[in-house]
């Protein structure tokens, strides 16, 4: 059980850092964004499909998430 906590939290570091950077964002305030635009909660629920797909892939699916409830960077 540990093992998979620590791969999701791994995940979701990488995933907030290439979104900032996409963003072009500070990393604490795309965690932010993304916590206050069910992102985090996104990664965490859905951790079993995203991580098989490109970073890329995942940074769009936050995007959209995130629109989705309010959210509004591009």
């Amino acid at each position: 059980m540990q093992e998979e906590l620590r791969k999701k939290i791994d995940y979701s570091v990488v995933c907030v850092n290439e979104f900032a950077q996409h963003h072009s964002l500070n990393p604490r305030a795309a965690f932010l964004y993304l916590y206050n635009h069910k992102g985090i909660q996104f990664l965490d629920e859905h951790y079993d499909i995203e991580h098989t797909l490109s970073l890329e892939d995942a940074v769009d699916d936050l995007g959209v998430i995130c629109a989705q409830n309010g959210g509004t960077l591009e």
